[in-house]
């Protein structure tokens, strides 16, 4: 009887322990279930080109909830393919990211439903934009940039015509480029090739008689009108305008009536624009003439100085000769002068 009962015993210990692993094994097999269902089951991919359709490896994506409380981030593959997995049902932004691109940020909102794979349309990124600091030109760049334009203006292709400026409200000139601007002039090839025909003309007449005759007489007389030349460009359109803040320049009316335009070019020869674009009276102009007149008495022969009355009436004579200058300026040099500004060619 004991050994029946011991048997017994035995059998039923077997059972409970039977009954207890299988019982254990089944919990686990609902706790497995029961995470396998709260993991997500989503995901999002797609590829990342760049404008020629090449793969862009390497490329961040970011996917961001719209509630931003989760942020993933993964790297495009040699491909340029890219995957998001276990991704929650929700609302989502995708912005993707490469060095040397722009960066690409999805316009609309990507909305994910458990157990969909969302993929994206193939995502192009174009060149990055080149940001560059730009110094704002200042005046004096702008005037030295109207000045060289004025370099360029030849009556008939040949004779300078550098003191006209048809720009209306053009940059005051500095120091430095009132000098410039009149020494450009005063070493133009042109200057010396007219200065001789000067001086030819002075020779051929008999003028000036105490400088003699023959090659040495030619040289003195090409001398002195180089030396009228030179003091009338450097006193009236360099000294005293640096001195005064006053801008040698004639400026082209260009429109109005007959009349008005004439007597604005006329005026010039007493009226200048100054530094502050201001009209004021043109000493320089009436000053240079008064200098120039009076360093001629040092090199022109004794006979042919002028006493203090003839320097002052030249000078008028200059300034008066200055207002047809002008008036030729206002009505006809344009029309003959290449290299203006804005002005067509003419045609072949």
């Amino acid at each position: 009887m004991d050994g029946v009962e011991a048997m017994y015993r035995l059998l039923v210990f077997l059972l409970v322990m039977a009954w207890g692993k299988l019982r254990i094994e089944a919990q686990e097999g609902s706790s497995a279930a029961a995470q396998a269902a709260v993991l997500p089951t989503g995901s999002v991919a797609g590829t990342v080109t760049d404008t020629d359709k090449a793969s862009i490896p390497g490329a961040t994506v970011q996917l961001e909830s719209r509630d931003a409380k989760s942020r993933v981030s993964a790297s495009t593959d040699a491909s340029g393919g890219f995957r998001f997995h276990s991704v929650a049902d929700g609302e989502y932004s995708v912005t993707i990211a490469a060095k040397g691109f722009a960066a690409w940020h999805i316009q609309d909102v990507l909305v994910v439903h458990e157990g969909e794979s969302v993929v994206l349309p193939a995502v192009q990124l174009g060149v990055e934009g080149i940001t560059t600091s730009v110094n704002a030109i200042t005046l004096e760049d702008l005037a030295e940039e109207q000045i060289t334009a004025e370099e360029h203006q030849r009556i008939l292709g040949i004779l300078p015509n550098f003191y006209v400026s048809y720009v209306p409200h053009a940059a005051p000139l500095t120091r430095k480029q009132k000098f410039k601007l009149a020494l450009v002039v005063s070493t133009d090839p042109v200057t010396f090739l007219t200065t001789g025909v000067t001086a030819g003309i002075e020779d051929w007449q008999g003028d000036f008689s105490g400088y003699g005759v023959g090659a040495s007489g030619y040289a003195e007389r090409y001398a002195a009108a180089y030396g009228d030349h030179l003091s009338s460009t450097i006193l009236g359109a360099a000294l005293f305008p640096s001195l005064l803040h006053q801008d040698p320049r004639y400026f082209y009316r260009g429109h109005g009536k007959v009349i008005t335009r004439a007597l604005y070019a006329i005026s010039t020869t007493v009226v200048c624009k100054g530094d502050n674009g201001k009209w004021q009276p043109n000493f320089s102009n009436v000053l240079g003439n008064l200098g120039s007149a009076g360093i001629s008495t040092l090199y022109y022969p004794a006979s042919e100085r002028h006493s203090v009355q003839v320097t002052v009436d030249n000078t008028l004579l200059g300034v008066a000769t200055g207002a047809f200058g002008t008036l030729f300026q206002e009505f006809l040099l344009k029309h003959v002068t290449k290299g203006v500004p804005g002005k067509r060619p003419a045609a072949p």
